[in-house]
Protein backbone atom coordinates (compact mmCIF):
# COMPACT_ATOMS: atom_id res chain seq x y z
CA UNK A 1 0.00 0.00 0.00
CA UNK A 2 1.21 3.49 -0.85
CA UNK A 3 2.36 5.55 2.12
CA UNK A 4 -0.02 8.49 2.51
CA UNK A 5 1.46 9.81 5.74
CA UNK A 6 4.91 10.79 6.95
CA UNK A 7 5.03 11.12 10.75
CA UNK A 8 7.60 13.23 12.55
CA UNK A 9 8.14 13.37 16.31
CA UNK A 10 9.54 16.65 17.60
CA UNK A 11 10.29 16.93 21.32
CA UNK A 12 7.88 14.11 22.18
CA UNK A 13 8.21 10.36 22.54
CA UNK A 14 7.20 8.19 19.57
CA UNK A 15 3.97 6.32 20.23
CA UNK A 16 2.71 3.38 18.18
CA UNK A 17 -0.94 3.95 19.17
CA UNK A 18 -0.80 7.56 17.95
CA UNK A 19 0.88 6.42 14.74
CA UNK A 20 -1.79 3.77 14.07
CA UNK A 21 -4.59 6.28 14.67
CA UNK A 22 -2.96 8.85 12.37
CA UNK A 23 -2.64 6.32 9.55
CA UNK A 24 -6.24 5.07 10.03
CA UNK A 25 -7.78 8.55 10.04
CA UNK A 26 -5.79 9.94 7.14
CA UNK A 27 -6.36 6.84 5.03
CA UNK A 28 -10.10 7.47 5.44
CA UNK A 29 -9.63 11.15 4.53
CA UNK A 30 -7.70 10.25 1.38
CA UNK A 31 -10.33 7.67 0.46
CA UNK A 32 -13.27 10.09 0.93
CA UNK A 33 -11.60 12.80 -1.15
CA UNK A 34 -10.42 10.42 -3.92
CA UNK A 35 -6.73 11.08 -3.32
CA UNK A 36 -5.45 7.54 -2.71
CA UNK A 37 -4.06 6.87 -6.19
CA UNK A 38 -2.58 10.31 -6.88
CA UNK A 39 0.94 9.91 -5.38
CA UNK A 40 0.26 12.53 -2.71
CA UNK A 41 0.98 12.40 1.01
CA UNK A 42 0.73 14.48 4.18
CA UNK A 43 3.50 15.25 6.63
CA UNK A 44 2.35 15.10 10.26
CA UNK A 45 4.47 16.46 13.09
CA UNK A 46 3.52 15.73 16.68
CA UNK A 47 5.17 18.20 19.00
CA UNK A 48 5.18 20.14 22.25
CA UNK A 49 3.34 23.34 23.24
CA UNK A 50 6.63 25.27 23.12
CA UNK A 51 7.42 24.28 19.55
CA UNK A 52 3.89 24.90 18.22
CA UNK A 53 3.82 28.32 19.91
CA UNK A 54 7.12 29.21 18.24
CA UNK A 55 5.78 28.10 14.83
CA UNK A 56 2.48 29.95 15.36
CA UNK A 57 4.43 33.13 16.10
CA UNK A 58 6.89 32.64 13.24
CA UNK A 59 4.35 31.85 10.51
CA UNK A 60 1.18 33.57 11.72
CA UNK A 61 2.55 36.32 14.00
CA UNK A 62 0.42 34.96 16.85
CA UNK A 63 2.55 34.53 19.96
CA UNK A 64 0.49 31.89 21.70
CA UNK A 65 0.14 28.15 21.82
CA UNK A 66 -2.41 26.48 19.56
CA UNK A 67 -3.63 22.93 19.01
CA UNK A 68 -3.03 22.42 15.29
CA UNK A 69 -1.35 24.26 12.43
CA UNK A 70 -1.84 23.42 8.76
CA UNK A 71 0.47 24.48 5.95
CA UNK A 72 -1.05 23.64 2.54
CA UNK A 73 1.10 23.27 -0.55
CA UNK A 74 -1.78 23.80 -3.01
CA UNK A 75 -4.68 26.19 -3.39
CA UNK A 76 -8.16 24.62 -3.21
CA UNK A 77 -8.72 25.01 -6.96
CA UNK A 78 -5.41 23.21 -7.65
CA UNK A 79 -6.37 20.25 -5.46
CA UNK A 80 -9.85 20.17 -7.04
CA UNK A 81 -8.27 20.05 -10.51
CA UNK A 82 -5.85 17.26 -9.52
CA UNK A 83 -8.73 15.17 -8.13
CA UNK A 84 -11.13 15.91 -10.99
CA UNK A 85 -8.57 15.03 -13.65
CA UNK A 86 -7.09 12.18 -11.59
CA UNK A 87 -3.68 13.76 -12.17
CA UNK A 88 -1.16 11.38 -10.65
CA UNK A 89 1.83 13.39 -9.55
CA UNK A 90 5.04 12.40 -11.32
CA UNK A 91 7.00 12.56 -8.10
CA UNK A 92 5.50 11.81 -4.72
CA UNK A 93 4.39 15.21 -3.46
CA UNK A 94 3.06 16.50 -0.17
CA UNK A 95 -0.35 18.12 0.09
CA UNK A 96 1.06 19.94 3.08
CA UNK A 97 2.06 19.75 6.72
CA UNK A 98 -0.06 19.36 9.83
CA UNK A 99 1.55 20.14 13.17
CA UNK A 100 -0.24 19.03 16.33
CA UNK A 101 0.51 19.83 19.96
CA UNK A 102 -0.02 16.49 21.73
CA UNK A 103 -0.22 18.15 25.14
CA UNK A 104 -2.92 20.51 23.89
CA UNK A 105 -4.87 17.54 22.46
CA UNK A 106 -4.77 15.88 25.90
CA UNK A 107 -5.96 19.08 27.60
CA UNK A 108 -8.80 19.62 25.14
CA UNK A 109 -9.96 16.01 25.35
CA UNK A 110 -10.29 16.44 29.10
CA UNK A 111 -11.92 19.88 28.72
CA UNK A 112 -14.49 18.62 26.18
CA UNK A 113 -15.12 15.39 28.07
CA UNK A 114 -14.11 12.94 25.39
CA UNK A 115 -11.21 10.61 24.63
CA UNK A 116 -7.72 11.52 23.52
CA UNK A 117 -8.37 9.31 20.46
CA UNK A 118 -11.38 11.43 19.49
CA UNK A 119 -9.58 14.74 19.95
CA UNK A 120 -6.47 13.61 18.04
CA UNK A 121 -8.65 12.23 15.24
CA UNK A 122 -10.56 15.51 15.04
CA UNK A 123 -7.31 17.52 14.88
CA UNK A 124 -6.12 15.30 12.01
CA UNK A 125 -9.36 15.60 10.03
CA UNK A 126 -9.58 19.33 10.73
CA UNK A 127 -5.99 19.86 9.59
CA UNK A 128 -6.57 17.67 6.53
CA UNK A 129 -9.51 19.79 5.37
CA UNK A 130 -7.49 22.97 5.84
CA UNK A 131 -4.87 21.41 3.54
CA UNK A 132 -7.69 20.69 1.07
CA UNK A 133 -8.53 24.41 1.02
CA UNK A 134 -11.50 24.47 3.40
CA UNK A 135 -11.88 27.08 6.10
CA UNK A 136 -14.31 28.07 8.83
CA UNK A 137 -14.20 31.85 8.79
CA UNK A 138 -17.56 32.29 7.05
CA UNK A 139 -20.54 30.43 8.55
CA UNK A 140 -21.46 28.63 5.32
CA UNK A 141 -17.86 27.45 4.81
CA UNK A 142 -17.74 26.36 8.44
CA UNK A 143 -20.89 24.23 7.99
CA UNK A 144 -19.42 22.52 4.93
CA UNK A 145 -16.09 21.84 6.65
CA UNK A 146 -17.73 20.58 9.87
CA UNK A 147 -20.01 18.28 7.88
CA UNK A 148 -17.03 16.70 6.11
CA UNK A 149 -15.12 16.35 9.39
CA UNK A 150 -18.02 14.71 11.21
CA UNK A 151 -18.72 12.35 8.31
CA UNK A 152 -15.16 11.00 8.44
CA UNK A 153 -15.22 10.59 12.22
CA UNK A 154 -18.64 8.95 12.09
CA UNK A 155 -17.56 6.46 9.43
CA UNK A 156 -14.55 5.57 11.60
CA UNK A 157 -16.95 5.21 14.57
CA UNK A 158 -15.02 7.85 16.50
CA UNK A 159 -17.86 9.48 18.36
CA UNK A 160 -18.11 12.18 20.98
CA UNK A 161 -18.40 10.56 24.37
Amino acid sequence: MQELVEINWECIQENEEYENKIVQVLNKCFEKENLKSLNLYISITLTSPTIIRKLNNEYRSIDKETDVLSFPMFEKNEIDKIVKNKEKQIVKETIGDIIISVERVKEQAKEYGHSFERELSYMLVHGFYHLMGYDHIEEEDKKEMRSKEEKILSELKIERI
